[in-house]
C-alpha cells in the first residue's frame, strides 16, 4: 500500500475519515489547523451569538437548547460556553453506555449539580444493547456502535418532542482532525455525516438480516427521525468548534480550575482528560482501531498537540511509539459483560487485523509492520511542560470489579 505521510504531524493519507497531503507534503487537517491562528475569533462569535438569538425563549423556565454531554470529553467546557458565556437555558441530554467508570459517574453528577441544569439520560434496555454490541462487533469489528449511534441520536429525538429545535454540540471531529471542512463553512450535524463516519456506514436498519437475532423492537431507538420530522420542528445542530478557537487541553485545564473537572491517566495515551468516563474506550475499543487502521487514540491526541505547537514531531513520534503497544487492561470485564470466553474475544478482534499493517509470524504472534517508528527509542521521552496533562482524580479507574450500569449521582 502506498502511503503519504504528512511532513509536520504523523497522519497518513489512509486516514478512515479521509485527508488529502499537498505539494508541500502537509495534510488538510494542518492546513485547517492553521485557521485558529488567523480568523478573527471575536467575529466568529458575533456570528455565533446571531446564530442563537432567536433559539432563545421569553420566559427563563423554557428550554432555549438541547445540549448532549457525557461525564468527559469537552462536556464541560461545552455547557460553560453555552449557559455561562451565550446565556442560553440548555437542556441536557446524555446517552447511557453502560460501560461507566466511577469517575465518569462523579464527572456527571458534578456537571449537573456546577451548572445548575437539567439533565435527561437514556438507558436503553441492557439486554438490547449487548445483542447489538454483539451483532456489530463480529460484522465489522466495533464495539462502540452503539454508543456512538444512541449519542448522536437521542438528542434529536429530545429535540422533535420536547419541540426545542437548536442542538449544541461541541467540534466537528472531521474538521480537527483532517481538514474536511474551513471553520468558515459553518458546516452542521448531518444525517450522512452521522452515517458515514460516526457510524461506519451502517443505519440501524442495516442490522436486521435474516442472520441475527436482532429485531425491530431492538433497533428502533437507534433511528434517526425522518425529515418531515425535523423540518416541522426546524431542528439544526450547530457546532461551537465553528466559532470558537477550539483547543482541548487549554479548555480542559479551565475547567479542571473553575469546576473541578476530574481526569485520570491511562495506560495507551498521554492524555488524561478524555474517555475518563468509559472503561472500553481507551482500551479495547482502542486496541480495535489499531487493529483496523494501524494506528490509535494517542496517534490522534500527538498531531493535535503538535499542531499546536507544545510537542514537536519527533516528540510525538515517541509518545506514539511508547504507548500504542501497551497491554489493554479491561478485555475482561467486556468479555464477562457480553458473556463470552476471553479467547474468542481475542480470537475475533484478531480477525480483523488490517493486513497492510500487521503478519502474523509463523509462532502465531502478530507483527506490526509499520518500520517509521523503528528508529525511535520508546524510553527517551522528553516534553517541556506546556504539553504536560494533569492527572488529579482520587478515584481510581480500577476501584470495582465491573462497570457501573447505571449512575444516578455521586457522594
Amino acid at each position: 500500500m502506498d502511503l503519504k505521510q504528512c511532513k509536520r504531524c504523523l497522519y497518513k493519507s489512509n486516514h478512515p475519515l479521509g485527508l488529502t497531503i499537498d505539494e508541500e507534503g502537509i495534510c488538510s487537517g494542518c492546513r485547517i489547523h492553521e485557521e485558529k491562528d488567523f480568523l478573527d475569533w471575536k467575529e466568529r462569535w458575533n456570528i455565533l451569538e446571531n446564530i442563537v438569538k432567536p433559539y432563545k425563549s421569553r420566559e427563563k423556565y423554557n428550554y432555549d437548547c438541547i445540549v448532549p454531554v457525557s461525564a468527559s470529553n469537552d462536556s464541560y467546557y461545552i455547557v460553560h460556553l453555552v449557559k455561562n458565556k451565550l446565556g442560553l437555558n440548555p437542556l441536557l441530554v446524555s446517552y447511557n453506555k453502560y460501560f461507566n467508570t466511577p469517575l465518569g459517574i462523579r464527572n456527571l453528577s458534578n456537571l449537573r449539580i456546577k451548572f445548575n441544569c437539567d439533565i435527561l439520560i437514556q438507558n436503553i434496555n441492557p439486554l438490547t444493547v449487548k445483542k447489538i454490541t454483539k451483532e456489530t462487533f463480529r460484522r465489522f469489528g466495533n464495539i462502540y456502535w452503539p454508543c456512538l449511534a444512541g449519542q448522536s441520536v437521542f438528542p434529536v429525538h429530545i429535540a422533535i418532542k420536547y419541540k426545542v429545535p437548536l442542538i449544541i454540540w461541541g467540534a466537528h471531529q472531521g474538521l480537527e482532525q483532517v481538514g474536511m471542512f474551513s471553520h468558515t463553512h459553518e458546516v452542521e450535524m448531518t444525517r450522512r455525516y452521522r452515517k458515514d463516519h460516526d457510524l461506519m456506514g451502517f443505519e440501524a436498519d442495516d442490522l436486521l438480516s435474516n442472520e441475527n437475532t436482532l429485531s425491530e423492537k431492538d433497533i428502533w431507538q437507534y433511528r434517526y427521525p425522518s425529515d418531515s420530522e425535523i423540518n416541522d420542528i426546524g431542528v439544526r445542530g450547530i457546532y461551537l468548534g465553528n466559532y470558537v478557537r477550539w483547543d482541548p487541553k487549554s479548555q480542559h485545564e479551565e475547567m479542571i480550575r473553575k469546576y473541578d473537572y476530574k481526569t485520570a491517566s491511562f495506560p495507551r495515551t498521554f492524555e488524561c482528560y478524555d474517555h475518563i468516563d468509559c472503561y472500553n474506550y481507551m482500551d479495547i475499543h482502542d486496541l480495535l482501531k489499531f487493529y483496523k487502521h494501524g494506528y490509535s487514540k494517542v496517534t490522534d491526541h500527538a498531531c493535535r498537540e503538535i499542531r499546536f505547537g507544545r510537542i514537536t514531531r519527533d516528540q510525538g513520534i515517541m509518545l506514539v511509539n511508547h504507548y500504542q503497544f501497551k497491554e489493554i487492561k479491561y478485555a475482561n470485564l467486556f468479555a464477562e459483560w457480553l458473556n463470552i470466553p476471553m479467547n474468542s474475544l481475542l480470537y475475533l478482534m484478531d480477525q480483523f487485523r488490517n493486513r497492510d499493517f500487521w503478519e502474523q509470524q509463523h509462532n502465531g504472534k502478530w507483527e506490526f509492520k509499520d518500520v517509521d517508528l523503528d528508529r525511535y527509542q520508546s524510553n527517551k521521552i522528553s516534553l517541556d511542560g506546556s504539553a504536560k496533562f494533569l492527572s488529579n482524580s482520587h478515584l481510581d479507574m480500577d476501584m470495582v470489579s465491573g462497570y457501573i450500569i447505571f449512575g444516578k449521582g455521586f457522594p
